[in-house]
């Protein structure tokens, strides 16, 4: 730095110690600072006469800032209450608002805590400002002759029929920041209403559009297997599609060999459907498998539902999607015992797809060539199981009784050819009871519903959710509502079973590839609905339950595990408000203290959070649910009442 000292003005003959202590020292003493650095570098002197930096920037009114005195300190507590809650529904409905919350509480309060007449109110106020500012003054120039005049408008001078209005929104909203959803402008609400009408003109007709689609192909049906644990389901089922050649025979082998490999041998027709290691290791069905095969008249939808009572969730989520049953039980001495007996899941899965409305019940008497084919033992098991599901509520005429064997494949797909069997028995095979299985009715002309049981991503581009089509029908292209969050998406392409489709129809195992939403937006158990007539949403309900066999009697603040379809929430009983006759449904007792085994009654739930809820009578599907504690079902029920 020694080069850039004014070495020749500086004076050699003061005393140069602590020269740089001395107060107002400046840096002109000691380095030089050329010209052409100099006139960048600040001096007050000549600053006075410059223009300073404000001028250069437009002048703006200052920011009004929000009153923030207390809100209408005349009001009782009550009103104080009822204020605040309205004016949080508001914002959840109208997000942020221009105006203060002053005048948003005097608002509230003219119309006397109406939150729909207030909101109206806000919406005409919004709608009288944007009138005002989209006025465009027009300023008259008159020519220095004086007689001819013109009107110069400012801005672009643009038809009143090509003008589109742009709404916008803030950053935490907007569809970059990823969260969110786009908001629509008011002419794109029109048009979006005009594209709805034209939609519900053309879903005027859907019976006519599903027969179409639907009437020349063989019926759907979803059938679901249960039964207790090494019962011998995915067996019997594997074995079934082998003989239908669903399986092929190389894969078939390589089954075999695989698993004599490990010593379980008799496991390689399970291992048709059990395809994870950790099932195939442990000899049990932990997932819901997924299968199809046709027969003569229908074309069906295997689920295989794990028999543990560690999975029932996995199982009540398959029951959830299926319409007819079918109940293996073990006929081998003791095991049948085992699993009907209290704890046993024989009886747990029949009470719960009974429960999750499925009437049509198949019951396979598994394993009948360890005890010889016996018809003593195929009675007394056929006997015992009909007095148990008439009590849960099944009809004589749609339970049906089938002997069979899955590990030799006796009785699945064709005529029985034991001589034991053959002496006693002389009815349908599995495959011809599987066959005769009405198919139920498809609610196409509900408003659409599908609840989610899976979420993944696709190949392209957004996100694919899966589930049930409940009701309804759904075409690619239509805008959806997801609730509870209440988000909307577009319908970018549909498939059932890989296979892609441009309509679903209720009844459908249909996946759905959403855009316009983010994927973190929706959760398993998420209901999917027309924004037009979207499903209610709510934390609080009143339902009719029938309890089953407790240990600890259900009072109020009962904590319990609500299943709903495939969403499993925790949940409290807040009210017993009545007791009720099983077989009448009269009220036996208002305000009982508790509920015991096999009670029926009206109770009043609290979730934790809100949750998609429809009325038993409005939609079937969506107004079941099972109440457990501790891995065991305690009740199950119909919503009667949403309390918003």
């Amino acid at each position: 730095m020694s080069r850039h000292r004014d070495v020749r003005n500086m004076d050699y003959t003061e005393d140069y110690d602590g020269y740089d202590d001395v107060y107002g020292h400046s840096v002109d003493d000691d380095y030089y600072i050329s010209p052409s650095n100099r006139q960048f570098i600040f001096n007050r002197e000549n600053s006075r006469d410059q223009p300073k930096i404000g001028e250069f920037i437009r002048t703006e009114q200052d920011i009004q800032e929000e009153d923030e005195s207390e809100l209408a300190t005349d009001l009782s507590d009550l009103d104080k209450a009822r204020l605040e809650s309205c004016i949080e529904q508001i914002k959840n409905t109208l997000g942020p608002l221009t105006i203060s919350k002053n005048e948003l509480a005097n608002i509230v309060i003219s119309n006397s805590y109406d939150v729909e007449k207030a909101t109206n109110t806000i919406l005409d106020m919004k709608n009288v400002q944007t009138e005002r500012k989209e006025k465009v003054p027009s300023i008259k120039v008159v020519a220095s002759g004086g007689k001819t005049t013109t009107n110069v408008t400012k801005g672009f001078d643009i038809s009143q029929k090509d003008t589109v209005k742009l709404n916008t929104t803030p950053r935490s909203q907007s569809p970059a920041s990823g969260r969110g959803t786009p908001v629509i402008s008011q002419t794109e609400a029109v048009s979006e209403d005009s594209k709805v009408g034209k939609t519900k003109e053309n879903k005027i007709d859907i019976e006519t559009q599903y027969k179409k689609e639907r009437g020349e192909s063989k019926e759907h049906l979803y059938m679901v297997v249960i039964g207790h644990v090494d019962a011998g389901k995915s067996t019997l089922m594997g074995h079934l599609l082998y003989d239908l050649g669903q399986v092929n025979q190389k894969t078939m082998h390589k089954y075999e060999q695989e698993s004599r490999k490990l010593g379980k041998q008799s496991f390689m027709y399970a291992w048709v459907l059990d395809e994870t290691g950790e099932e195939r290791n442990r000899g049990i069905t932990m997932d819901v498998g997924r299968s199809q095969f046709e027969t003569k008249t229908k074309h069906v939808t295997l689920l295989d539902a794990p028999g543990h009572k560690d999975f029932i969730p996995n199982m009540i989520s398959g029951a959830g999607q299926a319409d007819v049953a079918l109940l293996v039980v073990d006929a081998t001495r003791g095991e049948f015992e085992t699993g009907f007996d209290f704890g046993g899941q024989t009886r747990e899965h029949a009470l719960l797809v009974r429960s999750l409305g499925v009437i049509q019940l198949a019951v396979a008497i598994n394993k009948l060539d360890t005890v010889s084919w016996s018809k003593e033992r195929f009675d007394e098991i056929s006997q015992k199981l009909k007095t148990f599901l008439r009590q849960a509520g099944f009809r004589e005429g749609d339970v049906t009784f089938v002997p069979c064997s899955g590990l030799t494949g006796q009785n699945l797909t064709q005529k029985p050819t034991e001589n034991e069997l053959l002496t006693w028995y002389s009815g349908p095979c599995l495959l011809e009871v599987i066959d005769n299985f009405r198919t139920p009715d498809r609610p196409v002309s509900k408003p659409f519903r599908l609840s989610v049981n899976d979420i993944f991503k696709g190949t392209g581009s957004g996100f694919c959710v899966s589930g049930r089509v409940e009701t309804g029908s759904l075409n690619v292209g239509d805008r959806i509502m997801v609730c509870p969050n209440r988000e909307l998406s577009v319908v970018k392409s549909l498939f059932i079973e890989d296979l892609s489709q441009t309509v679903v129809f209720a009844g459908d195992q249909a996946t759905v590839t959403l855009s316009g939403i983010e994927m973190q937006n929706v959760s398993i158990g998420n209901v999917l609905c027309d924004p037009q007539n979207p499903v209610q949403v709510s934390s609080k309900f009143q339902a009719r339950i029938v309890v089953f066999n407790l240990t600890i009697p259900i009072t109020k603040g009962f904590s319990v595990i609500l299943h709903h379809q495939s969403l499993v929430e925790p949940a409290v009983v807040r009210k017993l408000i009545s007791q009720l006759n099983r077989s009448t449904g009269e009220v036996v007792k208002k305000h009982p203290r508790f509920l015991s085994n096999n009670t029926s009654a009206i109770v009043e739930i609290q979730v934790s959070r809100p949750i998609a809820l429809e009325l038993y009578s409005d939609c079937k599907e969506l107004g079941r649910f099972m109440l457990r504690v501790g891995g065991v079902t305690i009740a199950a029920g119909l919503i009667t009442k949403i309390v918003l």
